[in-house]
């Protein structure tokens, strides 16, 4: 058969469209197939890779040297915590608080840990948890600082103290709605607030005896670093609260053995019982009789109760001897305080007890013995208050107690030198003389 090559000429500019098609087709499935078997080979290879325990390790030393070695920690101490469980709760090991402890009992009491204050420490989180360096507050102008000395493992131990300056702060305002939220917009450090409340704690009912537009004049001292930061507060110098428009003026003396705020008589303020064991408190239900609140039928309510929320300090009203401090049936947790021979204080539904305080304690005055709660029978947060007088309960609202100490002879005279010096020193802060 002879080939006629016009005639395959022909044919194939009459198909070339198909031809192309046809060789485009083949080019595709040969290039996707070399593909293929390419990118099956990289990944075999890869696999390959992934797998090598040496490559894991490598990649696990890499991730490990991303996460950082050292952990810093900065601790706020609140109430009722301890110093193990402190560090327990970041895990570090019973050796090593051993340890941290041996280089603090020679100066601090550990029992006895202070609130609100910061501890600092930092782990070694790739060597055990050991600690690396430690900063203890002993107050809030003095720390001890432990510092891991790598070669040895032992701590390097050095006492910090920060200098301090005092200075005297004067504020006074109308009281508009209440004396603490008065007190907080003028910037007052709420610990003086308490103290403010407290010494005026012993004549003044601050839920009914305060009016609006009454107002206060407080003078008090406040320790503060070289820039102005106030570390920490001291007395209140002078406080007047100006009730229906008569003066209360308290001024403090600082002699030993009577120190203490005075009237303008130098009279005591204290007396043996406070009129109320908390602050910032409503009166809820008086002593008499009353519907009971869950019993339903009326009975004698032989105490005061106060409402007040969930952990407001309780403090005793007076000096004496802790009786008992537990349960009590109906009246919850609860403490009872011999004063003397004819009083006795009785607090009940309290949530928990104040730090150390159990039978046979002596209790001072405004100490806190436990904080606020409904524990037993009650319908709601708050302190149900019994004064007794010779086995007899009584009133607490309507005692009428003598005030404590009178300044006579050279300590009146030595008062008096110091009130002038207060009034002028009042004088020369409101006028911006100082």
């Amino acid at each position: 058969m002879i080939f006629n090559f016009k005639k395959a000429q022909k044919l194939i500019k009459k198909n070339l469209e198909v031809l192309f098609i046809f060789f485009l087709t083949i080019i595709t499935i040969t290039s996707t197939t070399s593909y293929n078997n390419s990118k099956k080979q990289i990944y075999e290879n890869y696999k390959d890779v992934f797998n090598n325990v040496y490559f894991q390790k490598t990649i696990d030393h890499i991730f490990n040297s991303l996460t950082p070695r050292y952990k810093s920690i900065n601790h706020k101490i609140s109430n009722g915590e301890t110093f193990n469980k402190i560090l327990n709760m970041y895990s570090i090991a019973d050796n090593e608080i051993l340890k941290i402890k041996k280089e603090l009992v020679s100066d601090y009491n550990l029992n006895n840990l202070k609130t609100d204050l910061d501890i600092k420490l930092t782990i070694d989180e790739s060597n055990n948890r050991k600690i690396t360096f430690f900063m203890f507050p002993v107050s809030r102008t003095e720390k001890i600082q432990l510092i891991r000395n790598l070669e040895t493992d032992l701590f390097e131990k050095k006492t910090i103290i920060t200098n301090l300056n005092k200075r005297i702060v004067f504020k006074e305002a109308k009281i508009l709605k209440s004396l603490y939220k008065t007190a907080i917009d003028l910037k007052v450090q709420p610990n003086i607030i308490i103290e403010f409340a407290r010494i005026y704690g012993f004549q003044v009912d601050f839920q009914r005896d305060i009016r609006k537009n009454d107002n206060f004049q407080i003078m008090y001292e406040v320790f503060e670093d070289d820039n102005g930061k106030i570390f920490e507060t001291g007395n209140i110098i002078f406080a007047d609260l100006k009730l229906s428009g008569v003066n209360n003026s308290l001024y403090y003396f600082d002699k030993q053995g009577s120190k203490g705020h005075y009237d303008k008589n130098g009279k005591s303020i204290k007396k043996a019982l406070m009129k109320t064991p908390i602050n910032g408190a409503r009166l809820s239900s008086a002593f008499g009789m009353r519907k009971h609140p869950i019993d339903g039928f009326n009975k004698m309510h032989k105490g005061t109760d106060f409402a007040a929320p969930t952990g407001t300090p309780i403090m005793a009203s007076g000096n004496g001897i802790i009786t008992k401090a537990g349960w009590c049936g109906g009246g919850g947790n609860c403490i009872k305080i011999k004063h003397n021979s004819s009083y006795e204080t009785i607090y009940a539904h309290m949530k928990s007890f104040g730090r150390g305080i159990k039978k046979g304690l002596r209790v001072k005055q405004a100490q806190i013995i436990g904080y606020v709660g409904s524990t037993g029978n009650s319908t709601g947060p708050h302190l149900h208050y019994e004064v007794v007088k010779n086995g007899k309960k009584i009133n607490s609202q309507l005692l009428k107690l003598p005030s404590g100490k009178i300044l006579q002879r050279q300590e009146r005279k030595l008062f008096e030198v110091e009130k002038i010096k207060l009034d002028v020193l009042k004088s020369e802060l409101i006028i911006g003389l100082n």
